[in-house]
């Protein structure tokens, strides 16, 4: 995505020297982004020196607040997937809950693709990513 090959290409809504934001291709929950360092990095912790892990995190708030703010959810969800075997780029998973879910489609059920994932169309997406831009 950062090499600008078209195959990856997300809706960007936030970038700096150091990290990108951008809207999930695949999401479960309206308003699912990742939050990535532009280093490739493998370990959630162990890669970083504190300084760099704790601006990340300060962008990781930041994307989690404009989505709580701009789509009006119950529950942020904030969390690192990722596998040696595949995925291996360190990320952030930032996941808005809307309100009224039943509790047994929350937490895990609603991060899970084999659920469903949402079909939004693109103009909706860079909208959204819009309104998100905005925010931060």
């Amino acid at each position: 995505m950062l090499a600008g090959d078209p195959q990856s290409q997300h809706h960007i809504f936030y970038e700096d020297a150091h990290s990108v934001t951008f809207l999930n291709k695949y999401p479960t929950l309206y308003g699912y982004s990742l939050v990535c360092p532009k280093a490739h990095l493998t370990e959630v912790t162990g890669d970083f020196l504190l300084e760099g892990y704790l601006r990340l995190q300060s962008v990781v708030y930041r994307v989690a607040e404009a989505l709580r703010q701009e789509l009006g959810a119950e529950r942020v969800y904030i969390l690192s997937l990722g596998s040696q075997q595949g995925n291996s780029h360190v990320h952030w998973h930032v996941a808005p809950l809307p309100p009224g879910v039943p509790y047994e489609k929350q937490q895990f059920h609603a991060l899970m693709a084999e659920n469903g994932i949402l079909q939004i169309p693109d103009e909706e997406m860079k909208d959204l990513a819009s309104r998100l831009r905005k925010r931060l």
